[in-house]
């Protein structure tokens, strides 16, 4: 395939920094070179540098030179880039994402994009083209099944090391303080990472071991991503591992539970079943339930919770494990 003539690499740099210069703030031309890194557009500083004094000589961006790094913005009452680049829709999507899925990309990623989010915000804005968008926000909304927590709060920079190794492969050095409160110094490969109710668990394997440990991202004292990359282990699932209740407590044990629970507390049982082999038998008073589940701490917890509408609780295991 032919280059691309230095013309078109120049004017697609050009779009690039374009869309990325906020509004309400400034950003340096490292930022920028950051940001363009991370999502593959590798440019070298000083050409960065150079575009950025171009443009702010041709559009109506601010450039503040009272220190360096100097800093680069939209003017207040700029049009900014007479391109449509987000949509309503778009703008709408970006806003939710950037609401929900904080925790579910990696750090690189979210600051690489936060000229689209500052974009999109701006879009869905006090205007009348953003209304219809701007209104559903506030017409949505994810509602928590327990009782809501406040998240633990996680030390700067711990997020950012950890979700940038499990990005990039990386190994991960990491002071862990258990709940017992016993420090440990420990270089892991992460594997994944989930968000539990308030919680971020990364699943990883401590260096010399082959099985899976979760930790707490709270938990977490120091965490540095060494440049050094390892093999993704081909035989690791998180889907799989969420299957067999890792993170319920369990240890992937399948069993065929049976119980009766009061109708009234059981209904939603019809409407959300346990398992697709779940088995309901209707009594006078109460709903006999049998369902192929895997036992966990968590299933404990929930049949506790029903107290005395509970009762006749039988487990049988499955002879298949990882059935």
């Amino acid at each position: 395939m032919p280059k691309r003539s230095d013309t078109i690499e120049t004017v697609l740099l050009a779009l690039e920094l374009l869309r990325r210069i906020p509004r309400g703030r400034k950003i340096s031309a490292p930022e920028l070179h950051e940001q363009l890194s991370n999502t593959g557009h590798a440019r070298d500083l000083r050409t960065i540098q150079r575009q950025l004094e171009t443009l702010s000589e041709h559009f109506e961006i601010e450039r503040d030179e009272r220190s360096k790094p100097y800093g680069y913005r939209w003017k207040e009452r700029a049009s900014g880039l007479a391109l449509p680049v987000l949509n309503e829709q778009e703008s709408l999507m970006l806003a939710l994402a950037e609401q929900h899925l904080r925790h579910l990309l990696p750090a690189s990623l979210m600051k690489s994009m936060d000229g689209f989010f500052q974009q999109a915000r701006a879009n869905l804005g006090t205007g009348a083209a953003g209304k219809r968008g701007r209104e559903w926000l506030s017409k949505v909304r994810v509602i928590s099944t327990t009782q809501p927590l406040l998240p633990p709060k996680i030390r700067p920079g711990v997020f950012e090391a950890v979700s940038n190794a499990l990005y990039g492969n990386c190994w991960l050095d990491v002071d862990y303080k258990n709940a017992a409160g016993k420090a440990k110094a420990a270089r892991v490969m992460p594997l994944g990472l989930a968000q539990q109710g308030a919680r971020l668990y990364l699943v990883c394997r401590y260096e010399g071991y082959d099985n899976e440990r979760t930790l707490a991202l709270h938990r977490i004292v120091r965490a540095l991503a060494s440049p050094h990359t390892f093999d993704r282990p081909r035989e690791f699932n998180l889907e799989k591992y969420d299957a067999d209740g890792r993170f319920g407590f369990g240890e992937g044990k399948r069993i065929r539970l049976t119980f009766r629970i009061d109708k009234d507390a059981g209904l939603h049982l019809l409407e959300s079943p346990l398992s697709a082999d779940q088995v309901v038998t209707e009594l006078d008073t109460q709903f006999e339930i049998s369902a192929t589940v895997v036992e966990t701490a968590q299933l404990e917890w929930w049949l506790r919770g029903f107290g005395e509408q509970v009762g006749d609780i039988r487990r049988t295991q499955c002879k298949d494990k990882q059935a």
